[in-house]
């Protein structure tokens, strides 16, 4: 039997666009691991970034924060954009953006034109929701789990791997070498994705809602600069509250403008839902804990011998010690596909913030060699590679396909909040808990100890978000891992409680195949088509109780009509559409 909703459904049967090659999913993971590179490239010279632009400390900072905040306006806008005027589209712009940012940067040591550049760089973080909205619409389901694993992790990978390449880079060449290097990773995977991947034609209704869109920015940008300049401007200071509460007040008015909207950026009743709110909610607490080893471990390995705790390494040799981080996290993502297959993407979420957890209980005891910094990058990795990886499939698995995009890009905002709050709550620990040694700041292994214990306790606050996500049934047999349009027709006749099922029959009793099967309600409105199979079957959900018409057509002959209504009882009625007029109720 098949059935079809207003929800096109999953796979590249129902999207119209050719077969996905077998390099769609190491493309758009490639595109992944470019946002990262662009993200991480800065770190082993941030340091000495006030030198290098000629500036003081505090106006630098802005050419970190200015990413942070661009990356987190467009994540879930460029979503939303992907969902109406195709994902692949975007994805394009999205790196196109990136390009021409880290072209800027490359061709200036002035601040105002590197933090125009930077700017430009974060427009690059909407290329993660949009890689896994294509990979919902294109792959077949037994590709789509690790896939999207991958896809999530891929920010972790890039991250993990630039980190040792970028400082060499910045050890033996020219600083601006890191942009041209960017810009070049940038200009591939757009040729590779004009290359291998097609565009979707799976398309949300509406339009783009730009008064939206003005205040979500306005909301986060007021959220997070406050967040990542606390330390600059003290937390108790009239800018910093001042900012807090005017981000509260402008996020509190978009939410009741959204609320009336008829075409919403965000559609808050679907966030609302428990499957995406506590989801979402646990993604900022695995945010938390992925930034809390990337800040951590670096100055661990870097500090001197001297210091009692320091292990004394150089920067190559920490970013490499450090990099497993992120290639375990790519190595979990066939391990993620098979127990998400079993045991639903809410048991592998729920494991991997326990592994996180054993990783910085751990790690508490293991800072005193750099192999012991091997094994907690390791550790962590695995961990938070099964939660980024589950994250996505609990967020595809409640929201209708039409909003992947919008979604996946709330979700990735919401890793990012973590992030930020992270990268300023560990900063504003390490400053209060360092030693001044000639009036430079030296962090403190009891600085290090409680970063980790932080990481530790959000950590368990996701847990315990995590145990309130409503039970899910293994990804192998939910609609977001059908590989086409009978498949998923199929999955979801069976779990439909009410409607009309039947056969399409003509005159002589033989079935008829491939014959369109229309359910009109009482005010002459398709609500709801379908075709037959094979052997005539079909099956129509009723989205109300009342009064239909069920009309055949098939190529030969007749169109045929007949009258239904239904009454709420939930016992299948065959209807022999071959004989028009009579009524039926079921």
């Amino acid at each position: 039997m098949t059935r079809t909703t207003n929800e096109q459904p999953i796979g590249r049967a129902d999207t119209g666009t050719p077969g996905p090659s077998g390099a769609l999913v190491p493309v758009l993971a490639f595109a992944g691991i470019v946002v990262a590179v662009m993200q991480t490239l800065l770190v082993p010279v941030i340091k000495d970034l006030p030198q290098l632009l000629g500036t003081e400390p505090s106006n630098a900072t802005w050419v970190l924060t200015s990413t942070l905040l661009s990356g987190a306006v467009a994540t879930p806008i460029m979503g939303r954009l992907g969902d109406l005027y195709g994902k692949r589209r975007m994805l394009i712009a999205s790196l196109s953006v990136m390009v021409v940012g880290a072209l800027i940067s490359a061709f200036t040591s002035a601040l105002l034109p590197m933090i125009v550049g930077r700017t430009l760089q974060g427009f690059a973080m909407g290329a993660i929701p949009l890689g896994i909205g294509l990979m919902r619409d294109m792959l077949p389901r037994e590709k789509l789990g690790s896939a999207m694993a991958l896809m999530s992790s891929s920010i972790g990978v890039g991250g993990g791997l630039a980190l040792p390449a970028a400082a060499l880079v910045a050890q033996h060449s020219n600083w601006h070498a890191l942009f041209y290097g960017a810009a070049s990773l940038g200009v591939l995977s757009i040729a590779l994705t004009l290359l291998v991947v097609p565009e979707s034609k799976v398309r949300a209704e509406g339009t783009f809602d730009g008064l939206g869109a003005l205040g979500l920015s306005a909301g986060l940008v007021l959220f997070l600069l406050p967040i990542t300049k606390g330390s600059d401007w003290g937390w108790t200071s009239a800018t910093t509250l001042g900012m807090f509460a005017g981000s509260a007040a402008v996020l509190l008015l978009w939410g009741v403008y959204e609320l009336r909207s008829k075409a919403p950026l965000v559609d808050l009743r679907t966030t609302a839902r428990p499957a995406v709110l506590f989801t979402n909610l646990a993604s900022i607490m695995v945010g938390v804990s992925f930034y809390v080893v990337s800040l951590v471990l670096p100055q661990l390995l870097q500090l001197p011998k001297a210091t009692g705790y320091g292990l004394g390494q150089s920067m190559v040799v920490a970013g490499l010690l450090v990099a497993p981080l992120g290639l375990t996290m790519m190595f979990t993502a066939p391990v993620y596909a098979r127990l998400s297959a079993k045991y639903g993407p809410k048991t592998t979420l729920i494991l991997g913030m326990l592994i996180i957890a054993i990783g910085y209980g751990a790690g508490l005891g293991l800072m005193s060699a750099a192999w012991q910094s091997l094994v907690i990058a390791v550790v962590l990795g695995a961990g938070i590679g099964l939660a980024y990886s589950s994250l996505p499939a609990l967020i595809i698995g409640a929201v209708p396909a039409s909003e992947t995009g919008a979604a996946n890009g709330l979700n990735t905002l919401m890793r990012s909040i973590g992030t930020s709050v992270s990268s300023a709550v560990i900063g504003m620990v390490l400053a209060n808990t360092a030693n001044d040694v000639g009036g430079v700041a030296i962090p403190t292994m009891h600085g290090f100890r409680v970063s980790f214990l932080i990481a530790t306790a959000a950590v368990a606050v996701g847990l315990l978000l995590a145990l309130f996500l409503p039970k899910q049934r293994p990804a192998a047999h939910t609609q977001l891992r059908a590989s086409s349009e009978e498949d998923a027709n199929l999955e979801r006749a069976e779990e439909a409680l009410r409607g009309f099922r039947g056969r399409v029959l003509d005159a002589g009793g033989t079935p008829v195949a491939r014959a369109k099967v229309t359910l009109i309600d009482r005010r002459g409105r398709q609500a709801g088509a379908t075709l037959s199979a094979d052997d005539g079957s079909y099956a129509l959900a009723v989205p109300a109780q009342g009064a239909y018409v069920l009309a055949a057509r098939a190529d030969g002959h007749a169109p045929l009509a007949s009258s239904a209504t239904h009454t709420g009882d939930d016992s299948p009625v065959d209807l022999d559409l071959s004989l028009p007029g009579e009524t039926v109720t079921a």
